[in-house]
């Protein structure tokens, strides 16, 4: 049996994405840190569609946790068709907001574990006859982002990744697929500490539901899109940062998000 791994599972895209494979017969693998939501989500999925699940609490920023990942899957079998690289989170604030050690952290996530997962996963990827690896970025990722800078920066890195790889892989049966998500209505803002008025009425605004975002990418990441921007007005917002000066994207996040 073939399961889809999908870290950061427990709540928003990651959850979604989840429910919406279950739904097209897919068993999940399930890996977040939080055990009870895991525990919750994995018997709702059983309940109602009948698939095969499991899931891991382990926290991505731990370094050792990609090859504990992996070493759970080969100790029970689990044969990984499917790599949803979902976890990640986000700072709001200036850089010495923060100690170091918290964006080393996020950076951890977002970045180092990603690529981890999907190297130690690639020769299992490789062994079936059609793989899929699924990167979740974001709209942040084609911009600089002052206020949520560091983020910003770990999800350009996502996207240029996931690029190269898709190249490098082009001739094998494994697809990759970069997911840039705009504003979702997910916990994003509450991790991330936007306390500022006008981020929070502009993100709700524009908000896509976590359902329809995940809609989306399963669609556009088992059709081997490399590049995948849900909704017309973040596809709107991708062709912008591409053609204005940077200097008036910068000066336009830095007001949204009150630096």
């Amino acid at each position: 049996m073939n399961y889809a791994l999908i870290t950061g599972a427990s709540k928003g895209i990651g959850k979604a994405i989840a429910i919406h494979l279950a739904q097209k017969g897919h068993a999940v693998l399930l890996v977040a840190r939080s055990e009870q939501l895991l525990k919750e989500l994995s018997e709702k999925i059983n309940l109602q569609y009948n698939v095969a699940t499991a899931y891991m609490a382990i926290d991505l920023a731990n370094t050792e946790a990609p090859k504990a990942i992996l070493d759970w899957c080969l100790a029970h079998h689990y044969q990984v068709d499917m790599l949803i690289n979902n976890a990640g989170y986000g700072l709001n604030g200036l850089l010495e907001d923060y100690p170091l050690e918290t964006h080393l952290a996020m950076m951890q996530v977002n970045m180092n574990s990603l690529v981890a997962l999907t190297y130690l996963f690639l020769p299992h990827l490789k062994k079936a006859p059609r793989a899929f690896i699924g990167n979740i970025a974001s709209s942040a990722a084609y911009q600089s982002v002052p206020g949520l800078n560091t983020y910003a920066a770990t999800k350009s890195f996502v996207l240029s990744f996931s690029r190269g790889l898709a190249y490098e892989l082009r001739k094998s049966t494994v697809s990759v697929s970069c997911v840039c998500p705009g504003a979702t209505d997910t916990d994003f803002a509450n991790t991330a500490n936007v306390t500022n008025a006008k981020a929070i009425k502009l993100a709700e605004k524009f908000n896509m539901s976590a359902a329809d975002v995940a809609t989306v990418a399963v669609a556009g990441i088992l059709a081997g899109k490399i590049e995948i921007v849900p909704g017309f007005i973040n596809k709107i917002a991708k062709v912008l940062a591409n053609v204005l000066p940077d200097r008036l994207l910068e000066k336009s996040a830095a007001d949204i998000y009150g630096i």
